[in-house]
């Protein structure tokens, strides 16, 4: 059952509902993920790569991911070790989702205060059950209506598909769906869905590599509210 909203008016689309990102927005997973692709990496024979350089690898889902520390290595394209280090990346971040990563300081009491007038849903290009495991690790999953994970590749963000999906069953327009992010992917996917969007700048995203700098820019989850006071 979906909740009345507080509404927040934008460009003639009155808000009703927020998307936020994951990895990089609601939590700091990079160790988690960094943990999970060098454990992969490992079982197949590959030495591993520090945290740094996997956080700049972060924001298009592990696919995408693993292609990234293959190109590095030196390795071509091969669909079966592909495959591999896939299936060991999933095991490794079932096993332990948010074991070395954390909630970020602030998420919890912004969902706090957003949730009870706010419906609230999850757009990320970590496939839906990782997703799901580390909402759940966190302790964030009750707070969201919806979960939206790139579970093919049709889906990744800046593709539009998820925002659209997650709106059409939430009962609103896209124009009535804040997108919150820290990447180019998320920003792109609220620009191809007519969604407005915030720039979550504690994040892993680089704000100068965007094209065109989003309409608001926060550099704490609590100035979220501030701006959603001040539209409102």
């Amino acid at each position: 059952m979906r909740r009345a909203a507080v509404t927040m008016s934008t460009k003639g689309a009155t808000l009703r509902a927020l998307a936020f990102d994951l990895d990089g927005t609601l939590v700091d997973s990079a160790p988690d993920i960094g943990h999970a692709l060098n454990q992969a990496l490992h079982e197949s024979g590959f030495g591993s790569f520090d945290l740094e350089q996997v956080r700049a690898w972060i924001g298009d889902g592990p696919d995408v991911l693993i292609d990234r520390a293959l190109k590095a290595l030196g390795q071509g394209e091969g669909a079966q070790l592909h495959m591999t280090l896939r299936q060991g990346f999933d095991r490794a971040t079932l096993s332990a989702p948010l074991t070395h990563g954390s909630v970020f300081e602030g998420i919890l009491a912004l969902l706090q205060a957003l949730r009870p007038a706010w419906p609230l849903v999850v757009v990320t290009n970590k496939p839906s059950t990782l997703a799901r495991a580390v909402l759940d690790a966190g302790g964030l999953l009750p707070y969201f209506a919806a979960v939206y994970g790139a579970d093919v590749a049709a889906l990744r963000k800046p593709a539009p598909t998820m925002l659209n999906r997650a709106a059409q069953e939430l009962g609103l327009s896209t124009q009535q769906l804040l997108m919150v992010g820290d990447s180019a992917a998320d920003m792109g996917s609220a620009a191809a869905a007519g969604s407005p969007a915030v720039w979550a700048g504690w994040g892993y995203g680089v704000l100068h590599s965007l094209p065109m700098p989003p309409r608001w820019q926060v550099q704490r989850p609590g100035q979220l509210l501030e701006i959603l006071a001040e539209q409102s």
